[in-house]
């Protein structure tokens, strides 16, 4: 017994441990403070638009809470006639009337009222969440490509300085108009790779000005990536907590359940109570009292009942498909990351020793050990090797941040 309890102590002090450590998760250097990207988030079209729907259910809440019974005032006048003696009488009569919610109803539209507040920030938080996806994303996604254009230019710069050795060969004899026209082919090859390079920094730059208004300055790198710092299920447990799709849906089910009472409650309908003043038979009777009306409910409310009861356990089922969605996406999200940490270690060997054939070859070309076609392969073989371990980092790292995205650790997600 006592083991056991030690036991789960320890796993206590662990778990204490690991969530302290998630919490004090730093923002990585090469993405934009968190000051920065909440301003940029919270301007977001579609944040704005869920913040303004937020604040409407605040109103609306507000109204459910207050009920939709007002107070009816109602006047009516007549004139009466007397046969007998052919006199006339000017009649009124006056009520001020208004229905009164009984069996509970007012307590049920109070929780009403707490859980339409509840479902705007829920939605709120949604809104802010996918959006912090996808500002890292194109934050990413611009450094990698301005990497890539990077790169391009400087193999771009080789393919020149071939040409060179090529021209000063020919003219002494050395080398052929073939071995020209091949390394002019190489310069216009690698050129229009850089154009398109080009083009993908532009779209890049685009996306993120366009949607964000935001800017990635020079001189960003990306980092190494990193191993997650927790292992799948506590990553998942933590996803799961705070996974907003999750607070939504259950959200909407709780409400779903209250509307049911609601519903049920409703059955029995609210009475009409007023006072009334009336003045009769040429202002010698003076009238004054109360009145009270109470519908009788038929099968029309009993069947809306019976409907909110149904809805309230579709959206059971909705809350259940959402958790299991999320799970399943958490779990995929790791397994990304991890799997796209190995791939970028074995793209960055595999281009550290493309690079070191290519200067060997370049190298032994220099020493007219090698001809022009074979130094040609090796530049390009690396090139592509470089592009590949760029891509790979890329992509490591932008799964290492929807690890720490959706578990709400950088940004001050997890205040929402």
């Amino acid at each position: 017994m006592k083991r056991l309890a030690a036991r789960f102590i320890a796993c206590a002090w662990l778990c204490v441990t690991l969530s302290a450590r998630a919490e004090d998760v730093p923002t990585p250097g090469f993405l934009p403070s968190t000051a920065q990207a909440s301003a940029w988030i919270e301007a977001d079209p579609a944040v704005a638009r869920a913040r303004l729907a937020a604040e409407a259910a605040n109103h609306g809440g507000a109204a459910i809470a207050a009920g939709p019974h007002e107070w009816t005032a109602r006047v009516q006048g007549q004139r009466r006639s007397y046969q007998d003696s052919g006199a006339r009488s000017n009649e009124w009569t006056a009520a001020l009337e208004r229905a009164i919610r009984v069996n509970g109803k007012a307590g049920l539209d109070r929780q009403l009222r707490d859980l339409e507040v509840e479902l705007g920030r829920a939605r709120l938080g949604e809104a802010r969440h996918e959006a912090a996806r996808t500002l890292a994303d194109a934050w990413t996604g611009v450094i990698v490509a301005k990497r890539q254009h990077a790169l391009l230019r400087d193999q771009l710069a080789i393919a020149m300085s071939n040409l060179d050795v090529v021209t000063k060969r020919q003219r002494a004899g050395d080398a052929s108009a073939l071995d020209s026209n091949v390394a002019q082919g190489d310069i216009g090859s690698i050129a229009r790779d850089v154009s398109q390079a080009a083009t993908e920094v532009v779209k890049a730059e685009a996306t993120l000005r366009v949607r964000f208004a935001a800017v990635v300055p020079d001189g960003i790198v990306l980092p190494p990536p990193q191993t997650p710092v927790w292992p799948e299920a506590q990553w998942r447990e933590r996803v799961l907590e705070e996974a907003d799709p999750i607070k939504t849906a259950e959200t909407e089910w709780r409400r779903a359940g209250v509307t049911a009472a609601r519903a049920r409650a409703d059955r029995i309908a609210d009475p009409t109570v007023g006072v009334f003043a009336a003045n009769e038979a040429m202002r010698n009777e003076r009238v004054v009292g109360l009145s009270i009306s109470i519908p009788f409910g038929g099968s029309y409310r009993s069947a809306r009942a019976l409907q909110a009861g149904k809805e309230t356990d579709a959206l059971q089922a909705a809350l259940d498909q959402t958790r299991r969605e999320i799970e399943l996406e958490a779990a995929q999200t790791y397994a990304e990351a991890t799997g796209s940490l190995e791939r970028w270690r074995i793209a960055s060997e595999t281009a550290r020793l493309s690079a070191e054939s290519a200067r060997l070859m370049q190298r032994a070309y220099g020493l007219g050990a090698a001809d022009l076609q074979a130094l040609l392969l090796a530049r390009r073989q690396a090139t592509d090797a470089a592009r590949a371990a760029v891509q790979a980092q890329g992509e490591a790292v932008r799964w290492e941040m929807r690890l720490l995205i959706d578990a709400h650790l950088i940004w001050d997600l997890a205040q929402d």
